[in-house]
């Protein structure tokens, strides 16, 4: 933390936190101001989210009477993450549906329909993800004789295309969010408010917990936490350490760092920088307490098992910690932390193979039992999978990072989890999972915009039953591939490699690949 101290004094020195509490758009230049003069109502959110909770609390009160007490939330990315940890940290159950498995899918439709009701949220209104949810639950609640308009409701922005047509048919609730408030810095806003009230959190303490917070994260001092996150943050990157590792030491909070990921990846991974956030199982997991030059360890909680520091706070403080963190940290980078030029790439790519649909599946280039390997050039001399994988993981650079991406069941095929830490202890490699498309919405911008030397293992699999979405002329698995193999090109366009597994059978498929994974030397 030593070299940190000049880098906060100088934040301090350039009332950096007062001037983001004043919501100063000037903060990152003049190519950043006309976004930041639009995307900075996050900063005072605990105090215009206030009404939200009483109108929540109120349609959550109206649907019990009808016996509605299943809350489902359709929505990816910003709309999804901060609803998850919310209702995780206050053990509240709230379906998730941040998927195009069809598996996936058809687990949340078996649950009672009778006593559901479906959030579908969205910023820009035309999520593909989430649409295609809302036109599935809305075929099922009418295939059971439910109004299928009272069971839905809706958090987009204001005069959004969703917004439009939800109004026309009739949609049980349509909260428009802060438009001024960009997705990942979206917790406290309508988006991650109405799911979470909805499912029975308390979203009244979460904006007390960030109003104790703001009278801190605001003032120009070395004891305000954002600007000493900040500054070991960016001290770290100017050293070379371009890779944020976190861990919970116990904060009691579940699952933060799958939000946090979010919020750094997509905020500062761009024009070839930024901060690479590394979400790990345990403090005592691989990339951690063993972290080498090229990393950060920061702990939710209590700085502990070699964490450079840790954050410490209720949930709604910590999520405003961070986004002031982050925010600043863009200021010391010199990039835009409020936009995402690269998640638009993966998207068009997805949407090309889905205008254009090819006949016949990609041809393998072999396959190792259940697992079909579709190699790129240069590693294709390889005959077994064990080979393939050293061969891949040899392509990382020395401080480069190895990120997993999962186009599987979240649910199902959970088991998956195991392979970052296995391939980050057999490797030495910093080593990301992510699950698809849901990564898209998050680390994605990094993988395109951030640091160049990631390498991208894509794991995909076989569709037992596959679901239509209606209305559009392709299934779920259809979908899901096309997102996979889109992303998959953008990145081999880029330069960076990319090898995808394809399990024909996907618990054999993942057993399979564990063993070969053993048969890997460090």
């Amino acid at each position: 933390m030593e070299d940190a101290w000049p880098l906060a004094e100088r934040l301090v020195a350039e009332q950096v936190a007062s001037k983001l509490a004043a919501q100063d758009p000037t903060l990152w230049g003049p190519d950043a101001e006309s976004e930041a003069s639009v995307r900075l109502s996050w900063t005072t959110l605990h105090e215009t989210s206030r009404p939200l909770v009483a109108e929540i609390e109120a349609l959550r009160a109206e649907l019990a009477a009808e016996g509605v007490d299943r809350v489902v939330l359709a929505g990816m990315g910003g709309s999804s993450l901060a609803p998850e940890v919310i209702t995780r940290t206050e053990d509240v159950p709230l379906v998730v549906l941040d998927t195009t498995d069809p598996g996936q899918v058809a687990d949340a439709l078996e649950g009672d329909l009778s006593r559901t009701v479906l959030v579908v949220s969205s910023k820009s209104g035309s999520t593909v993800e989430t649409d295609s949810h809302r036109r599935i639950f809305e075929q099922a609640f009418a295939a059971e004789g439910i109004d299928a308009a009272s069971r839905i409701v809706v958090v987009t922005d204001p005069g959004s295309p969703l917004e439009e047509a939800s109004k026309a048919a009739g949609y049980r609730r349509v909260f428009a969010a802060d438009p001024h408030v960009g997705g990942r810095y979206s917790a406290l806003t309508a988006f991650g408010l109405v799911p979470s009230g909805l499912a029975g959190a308390d979203i009244g303490q979460l904006l007390d917990d960030a109003a104790s917070a703001a009278v801190h994260l605001s003032v120009d001092s070395m004891e305000n936490p954002a600007l000493m996150l900040a500054a070991a943050l960016g001290g770290a990157h100017a050293r070379g350490a371009e890779k944020v590792v976190i861990a919970d030491t116990g904060s009691g909070i579940k699952g933060f760092g799958d939000w946090a990921e979010q919020l750094i990846a997509e905020s500062t991974g761009k024009n070839g920088t930024g901060l690479l956030p590394v979400v790990v199982e345990r403090p005592d997991s691989p990339d951690f307490s063993d972290a080498h030059s090229d990393a950060t360890p920061i702990a939710i909680g209590e700085a502990s098992n070699g964490a450079l520091m840790g954050t410490e706070g209720g949930l709604g403080g910590q999520f405003l910690l961070w986004e002031y963190a982050t925010a600043v940290v863009g200021r010391v980078l010199g990039i835009n932390p409020f936009d995402q030029p690269d998640v638009e790439a993966a998207k068009k790519a997805a949407r090309s193979l889905l205008d254009a649909p090819k006949s016949e599946p990609a041809t393998p280039t072999f396959a190792d039992g259940p697992v079909e390997v579709h190699a790129p050039g240069g590693l294709t001399d390889a005959t077994s999978l064990p080979g393939v994988l050293a061969a891949f993981f040899a392509s990382a650079p020395e401080f480069g990072y190895i990120a997993v991406q999962v186009y599987l069941d979240r649910l199902a095929d959970a088991s998956a989890v195991v392979l970052r830490p296995e391939i980050a202890r057999r490797t030495g490699r910093q080593t990301t999972f992510g699950w698809g498309p849901r990564f898209l919405h998050s680390t994605g911008q990094y993988h395109k915009g951030g640091h160049q030397n990631g390498v991208f293992l894509q794991l995909t699999g076989a569709v037992e039953e596959d679901l239509a979405v209606p209305g559009r002329p392709y299934t779920l698995g259809t979908l899901q591939l096309a997102q996979a193999l889109g992303d998959g090109q953008v990145l081999a366009d880029n330069g960076r490699p990319v090898l995808r597994l394809h399990f024909t059978d996907r618990a054999a498929g993942l057993a399979h690949l564990v063993k070969a994974l053993q048969e890997v030397g460090r």
